[in-house]
């Protein structure tokens, strides 16, 4: 590996940041293994643990989404610092698709508690609107993991298909669930 690792790719995947050669090998495991103590130990606080048993399935099988995610990140950055540049960003939008076709099925699933899904002051203040906002984030969320495989035929334009529907249903579910608290 090279003293200087490439460990950030812009938009349109050209290398905008680098890691030294101990970090660049180092770090994307350290930081899994953070997130899996934390995975494992967010649950035990949750103070709604009857509803977490009910989607507890899903939830691990989301953990194992995320570390795929990771690990597909690391790989990608090991094979482009040994030599093997490709656009980063292309081989990266099917990754999105998936941890957001996923995230969409987990949303459908969720119940409500502290941690996981769509947490606004509405949604945790009425089950109903819980639930109709997850409904429709889900659909939303699976919508945006197609929309973004369009980056892997236009990688130049992926941050049209990625971020911006991403953001889009931000700013909508945020306000769709506001809207549907006041109808209730």
């Amino acid at each position: 590996m090279p003293e200087l690792m490439a460990s950030h790719w812009g938009v349109s995947g050209e290398v905008n940041g680098y890691m030294s050669k101990f970090l660049g090998l180092f770090f994307m495991p350290f930081l899994s293994t953070f997130l899996y103590i934390l995975f494992k130990f967010l649950p035990k606080l949750e103070p709604y643990q009857k509803n977490f048993i009910e989607f507890k399935d899903y939830f691990n099988q989301f953990i194992f989404i995320i570390f795929g995610f990771l690990f597909y990140i690391y790989l990608l950055t090991i094979f482009w610092n040994l030599g093997c540049p490709f656009n980063f960003i292309q081989y990266l939008t099917p990754a999105f698709f998936v941890i957001f076709y996923f995230t969409g099925t987990l949303l459908s699933h969720t119940k409500p508690n502290w941690f996981v899904g769509i947490r606004t002051p509405w949604t945790m203040s009425s089950e109903k609107v819980w639930k109709q906002t997850h409904l429709v984030g889900a659909k939303l969320f699976k919508l945006v993991a197609i929309i973004s495989l369009l980056g892997i035929i236009w990688p130049t334009y992926v941050i049209y298909f990625l971020f911006l529907p991403l953001l889009s249903i931000f700013i909508f579910i945020f306000g769709y669930s506001y809207w549907l608290y006041l109808r209730r």
